[in-house]
C-alpha cells in the first residue's frame, strides 16, 4: 500500500471510485458521474495550481483519492483550501480515507494553505464527519436543506481545521 501523487493515467480509476458516490450516495451533490475525461480535466486544474491530488494504491490498483483546491476562487481565499476524499466501496473502513486525508493535509500545508474546509454532503453522513473529526477537523456550521438528491432535501456540514 502506498500514497503517491495522482497522474493523468489514473483518471479512469478516479472516475470509477467516484461514480458510486454520485449514483448511490449523498456525499456528493453531483447527479451524473463525470467521465474519465472530465476527471482528467479536474485533476489537471488542481495540479496546475500546485495543489495536491493524491491516490492510494494497493497491489497496483488505485483504491482511493484525496485532493485539495482553493475554497473559493477569489484571491482573499488563496490560503484556505477545501478537501475531498473518496475511497472505493470495497476498500472503505480500512484506514485508507484517514491516511489519504492526513497526507493531503500535509501536502496542502506545503502548497500554502493555512486553513482546510470540508464541505460534507448530508448531515447524516456520520462516516465522513467521523473521518474528518479523527483528523482534527471541528464542526463549524450547518447549511440546512442546501441540496436535493433522491427526492430528499440535504444539509451540508461544514468542518474546518487549521494547518498552521
Amino acid at each position: 500500500m502506498s500514497i503517491r501523487p495522482a497522474r493523468m493515467e489514473d483518471a479512469t480509476a478516479l472516475a470509477a471510485i467516484y461514480a458510486p458516490a454520485v449514483l448511490h450516495g449523498t456525499a456528493s451533490f453531483e447527479l451524473d458521474p463525470p467521465s474519465a475525461a472530465e476527471m482528467a480535466t479536474r485533476l489537471m486544474k488542481v495540479k496546475s495550481h500546485g495543489w495536491p491530488w493524491l491516490v492510494h494504491v494497493t497491489m497496483g490498483q488505485v483504491d482511493g483519492y484525496a485532493y485539495a483546491s482553493q475554497f473559493r476562487d477569489r484571491a482573499a481565499y488563496r490560503h484556505c483550501g477545501e478537501c475531498s476524499v473518496y475511497v472505493a466501496p470495497d476498500a472503505q473502513r480500512t484506514g485508507i480515507g484517514q491516511a489519504l486525508l492526513m497526507a493531503v493535509i500535509s501536502e496542502s500545508r506545503s502548497a500554502g494553505f493555512r486553513q482546510m474546509i470540508a464541505v460534507i454532503g448530508d448531515s447524516s453522513n456520520e462516516s465522513s464527519i467521523g473521518l474528518h473529526a479523527s483528523c482534527g477537523f471541528e464542526r463549524v456550521g450547518l447549511l440546512r436543506q442546501a441540496g436535493e438528491k433522491f427526492g430528499r432535501s440535504l444539509d451540508i456540514v461544514m468542518m474546518q481545521r487549521s494547518l498552521i
